[in-house]
């Protein structure tokens, strides 16, 4: 991913300078600045608006101290943050992240990335995310509720419907979402859909766990037929076990493939015969236990510890789902060898430079996580409608409205990578797809 583009590695290096020390984030400006160059070189006009200037900056950012008790009584002092990067489209909307890695680096690069993400669905939505290093692991009940409403004490003053409506992201489910969602109503009195992934008794939508899972396969399933294939018969391997790991292992079974592999932060299990996915939700959703449990129902499955080896299973399909830079040059370089002839991401930004270098340098097919990954978010879209609107749509209605729209996100990268000369290279697709909707609503603002 060389950039030879004068004006935009000038930029970098102003960026990389502004922002020392935030090495994700500024792999993913590096990332988008390399497939822009034919952009750039035909749109003079978005140049001398100082368009690419505002898009690296967020609009705000956001750092606040989150002071919680333990069950023990023991006081303990977190940090939170909001990073609302754009807001060019619509209101600002993101998830909000919870584990140990979580700092300015991480919530700025998946803000940006949530912009683009954002465009592509077609929806009115900018870019934002949040987060904090609270660790719900081990965590009670009581402690992650008072960790959430103390959260919320400050995050309340710069959200709401029409401004910036979080979801949830890592350590951030229905339990988190709905401590937030309440403290949110109590200090606001007033009921709004400012939060998304709210349980389904009160304003949640019906096929958001399973959207970006979903999501994830449909966009892979349209990169499969447009190239003359299919899932149908093909070994898959999944990392991850939370939501985006459990439906797309579900959704890529139902489309004929055999998913052999799925790991967490610990590990990951092999099973030779496919998946047991009853197992994997008992233990993962029912149990909140490690993936290594599942040989407690198949005892001739194997588990083994570290998460990077997954990637050395032979397979056609790798389905990355659980986080960023999980797959780096080295493991890239075994998957092609071992015959891996798709990768596509259901984490955010789960694959490395390199790793990207050589799926796209050894004609795989490549399915980038602003585009392939956008389901959930879409989803999430869907449940602000229906929020506004007082109603609430089936399971069906919701999937086939999320199935349209990764159709169209997929229609949006392979138009764009054919317009500027990239033909079948979807990252660059969807980069150029994502930024030009951001770029022009920007231009047409103004120096804002």
């Amino acid at each position: 991913m060389e950039i030879k583009n004068a004006y935009l590695l000038d930029l970098l290096k102003r960026t990389e300078q502004r922002n020392a020390g935030e090495p994700e984030f500024i792999q993913a400006v590096t990332e988008v600045f390399a497939t822009l160059e034919p952009v750039i070189e035909k749109r003079q006009d978005l140049v001398d608006a100082g368009v690419l200037e505002r898009i690296v900056e967020p609009e705000r950012q956001i750092i606040f101290r989150v002071p919680w008790v333990d069950d023990k009584g023991v006081s303990h002092v977190n940090r939170g943050f909001r990073v609302q990067f754009n807001s060019a489209i619509g209101p600002y909307k993101g998830g909000i992240r919870l584990h140990p890695s979580v700092n300015l680096n991480i919530i700025k690069f998946l803000g940006f990335e949530q912009t683009f993400k954002n465009s592509l669905t077609t929806l009115p939505m900018g870019g934002g995310k949040g987060g904090s290093d609270f660790d719900p692991k081990g965590k009670s009940d009581n402690e992650i509720m008072n960790f959430c409403q103390s959260f919320v004490n400050e995050l309340y003053r710069h959200i709401g419907a029409d401004l910036d409506v979080p979801a949830g992201d890592i350590g951030t489910g229905a339990r988190e979402i709905g401590y937030m969602f309440g403290q949110y109503k109590r200090l606001r009195n007033e009921w709004v859909g400012v939060f998304t992934g709210k349980g389904l008794n009160y304003g949640g939508s019906l096929a958001r766990k399973q959207a970006t899972g979903y999501g994830l396969c449909y966009f892979t399933n349209e990169m499969l037929q447009a190239n003359g294939t299919s899932f149908h018969g093909k070994t898959v391997l999944v990392s991850g076990s939370g939501n985006v790991a459990i439906y797309a292992c579900e959704k890529a079974t139902s489309y004929g493939a055999k998913v052999v592999a799925m790991s967490d932060s610990n590990g990951y299990i092999y099973d030779k015969n496919g998946i047991d996915l009853d197992a994997v939700k008992q233990i993962k959703e029912v149990e909140r236990k490690r993936i290594k449990e599942y040989l407690n129902y198949h005892k001739d499955a194997e588990y083994h510890e570290g998460c990077k080896g997954i990637w050395t299973i032979p397979c056609d399909i790798a389905l990355p789902c659980a986080t960023q830079n999980e797959i780096d040059g080295e493991s890239a370089k075994i998957l092609v060898k071992n015959g891996c002839k798709v990768v596509s991401e259901g984490a955010n930004m789960p694959s490395t430079p390199e790793a990207i270098d050589t799926y796209l340098s050894n004609g795989l097919l490549y399915g980038p996580a602003k585009a392939a990954n956008a389901g959930g978010v879409a989803t999430s879209g869907l449940e602000m409608t229906q929020n506004s609107m007082r109603l609430s749509w089936t399971f069906e209605e919701v999937d086939e409205k999320l199935h349209g729209i990764m159709k169209s996100i997929f229609k949006a990268c392979d138009e764009a990578s054919t317009e500027y000369g990239m033909k079948g290279n979807y990252m660059a697709g969807a980069n150029i797809a994502g930024f030009l909707k951001v770029a022009e609503a920007m231009k047409a603002q103004g120096n804002v």
